[in-house]
């Protein structure tokens, strides 16, 4: 059974995790100027969530987000 399954909490944590990263790196374009061309702010979103996401599936950082409850297998 899939970690997502077992422990959707964490699941979904990561995902807002990636998700509210993802939107801060927006923030610039946000900042200057008030009308934002959907498109490419979606793309941006996620390409950078998707970037995210690959990131914390890297072994070592899988194993710091197990650290603090988050990894994708509980701590043992």
């Amino acid at each position: 059974m899939p970690t997502q399954i077992r422990h959707p909490v964490r699941a979904t944590v990561r995902t807002v995790i990636a998700v509210v990263v993802s939107l801060a790196s927006l923030l610039p374009y946000v900042a200057a100027q008030a009308d934002v061309d959907a498109v490419p702010a979606v793309a941006q979103v996620l390409v950078v969530a998707a970037a995210i996401t690959r990131i914390m599936a890297i072994p070592g950082v899988n194993e710091w987000l197990t650290s603090i409850g988050l990894g994708a297998t509980p701590r043992t």
